[in-house]
């Protein structure tokens, strides 16, 4: 009973110290989105310099409060942050948090695609990589696994829809859905912002079907970034785990290596791969952007690509900011679900 009452106080200490880390972690992330965007001048100017006079430029300008000292708009910045206000955009006048909350679900959707792809490709792949180690398999896995992580996600999505969408025609070559799937769904009233939720919500299979032929190559260029690391990371821990002392014991009983990896190996393996979830998010939301672009998912990321057209810096500091929250608070979670699974990272 002690022993267990000392672990389960072990973890809420591991868990409260990774819980307040999230305070300086979004505070050095938000002070350093503030920096960068302050370095190329006030935001007015960036923005509109070309479009108004100087005494109208002034205006704006006095109006917004950047003629102020930085240190003031600096800490009004950290004010308005904690309380949800990240300012208005210039281009299109919409305050930031709507922006937010209309295309954020879009982007969350996708990432949720993406690690899908990542996960059925490379957790599969990987345990095929470790059962032919050393073997021709082995070697194809690992140059493929390479070349998926070192393609830039732009590229590889360009690739796919040449082929498969313009090429081939099996898949859509841009957008959520069909402008008949959009009609349908609005008609439907479903507005939850998660375009498949809303689909299954209707109950018409062929407004499902719409929505994931439009996700398939959008979520495959971006998990395809991710699943090349997924299949090192589980051969190289299947691997390790294939050469313990009880898998050695198994061996000796006359248990198959088809069954040692497929029964024994495969799930110590998956651990690490709960912990490398979280730092691939920050890469998901980075590869999002140009996915999104690519494919014109109109998410958060084809919206940060608009707004940097528009040398819109207050909508771009807003979304910048959400997505190192969202980055912090994923770690946060996966540190969570890491130290219940394996009792180990919290000692």
């Amino acid at each position: 009973m002690a022993r267990r009452s000392t672990a389960g106080g072990a973890l809420g200490r591991y868990l409260l110290v990774r819980f307040l880390l999230i305070i300086p972690t979004v505070f050095i992330l938000v002070t350093a989105v503030f920096v960068l965007m302050r370095a190329t001048g006030d935001p007015i100017t960036a923005a509109l310099g070309g479009r108004l006079t100087a005494d109208q430029l002034a205006e704006r300008i006095h109006a917004a409060g950047y003629d102020r000292p930085i240190l003031v708009q600096y800490v009004e910045y950290l004010g308005n942050v904690f309380r949800g206000d990240f300012g208005t955009t210039l281009s299109d006048n919409r305050p930031v948090t709507e922006v937010l909350t209309t295309y954020g679900t879009a982007t969350l959707e996708l990432t949720v695609y993406a690690v899908l792809v990542a996960l059925v490709l490379g957790i599969p792949l990987g345990m095929l990589a470790a059962y032919f180690r050393d073997r021709w398999p082995d070697a194809v896995l690992r140059v493929l696994a390479i070349f998926a992580y070192a393609t830039p996600v732009f590229f590889a999505g360009l690739l796919l829809k040449l082929i498969f969408a313009v090429g081939l025609g099996w898949f859509p070559v841009a957008g959520r859905i069909s402008t008949a799937g959009d009609i349908a769904l609005r008609k439907s009233g479903a507005d939850s912002g998660f375009m498949l939720i809303d689909a299954l919500r209707t109950g018409d299979s062929a407004i499902v079907g719409d929505v994931l032929l439009h996700a398939a190559l959008p979520a495959t260029a971006l998990g395809l970034l991710t699943a090349g690391v997924f299949l090192r990371l589980v051969r190289t821990n299947m691997i390790g785990t294939l050469g313990r002392e009880y898998v050695d014991a198994a061996r000796s009983r006359g248990v198959g290596e088809r069954r040692l990896v497929t029964a024994h190996a495969w799930r110590p393996a998956l651990i690490p791969i709960i912990t490398v979830v979280g730092l691939q998010i920050a890469m998901l939301l980075v590869g999002a952007v140009l996915t999104e672009t690519t494919f014109e998912w109109r998410g958060l990321g084809f919206q940060l690509s608009e707004y940097l057209q528009a040398r819109d810096f207050v909508a771009v500091q807003g979304i910048v900011a959400l997505m190192a929250v969202v980055v912090a608070v994923t770690n946060f979670l996966v540190d969570v679900i890491a130290a219940v699974v394996d009792p180990r990272v919290r000692y």
